[in-house]
């Protein structure tokens, strides 16, 4: 009997860092990366690049909720990058860039703001990342899938993926697959 599963999309920079970190959790059983958020239908990366179309690169992320909580996605989405960044993590500056949690359900929305209250508390600017019900997912070109995976010795990768992804697994060892 397959588990039921439940979607939410995230978006905190590159998807390339996002899904490398999603991909290691126990209960994550699908990602995706692509754009969400925007107004042009069925953009391209390079579409997105422009800062034209409203879409921010995003990962769907397909789970089992009777084994990744809600609230441990949203810890580690918080951890992976910075939620009080308006528009930039680190060198990527843009709205594509945008911190971005794209629910799917009131439940979902109702777990996001209690974490906000809570994290709020914590951190020393404001939080800055957009909540809205998703409308529309569109999945990225194939290149994109498994890219941390596929080219770890990328530059990029290098420097900036695989520290996220080293952080995630010393902060969240006892979540990883």
């Amino acid at each position: 009997m397959k588990a039921e599963t439940e979607k939410v999309v995230f978006g905190g920079g590159c998807f390339w860092c996002t899904e490398a970190v999603f991909k290691m959790l126990r209960g994550i059983v699908k990602t995706t990366p692509g754009y969400a958020g925007g107004t042009r239908k069925n953009p391209s990366y390079e579409d997105v690049c422009s800062g034209t179309t409203g879409h921010a690169e995003v990962l769907e992320i397909v789970y089992d909720p009777k084994v990744a909580r809600f609230d441990k996605l949203l810890a580690v989405f918080f951890e992976m990058h910075d939620p009080t960044t308006k528009n930039q993590q680190g060198a990527d500056i843009g709205t594509q860039y945008r911190s971005i949690i794209l629910y799917t359900t009131e439940e979902q929305k109702e777990a996001i703001q209690k974490f906000f209250a809570q994290a709020q508390k914590k951190l020393p600017k404001p939080i800055v990342t957009e909540v809205k019900k998703l409308d529309k997912f569109y999945p990225s070109e194939d290149y994109h899938k498994d890219y941390y995976a596929k080219n770890p010795l990328n530059p990029y990768c290098i420097f900036v993926t695989r520290p996220k992804v080293e952080k995630i697994k010393k902060e969240f060892e006892a979540d990883l697959k």
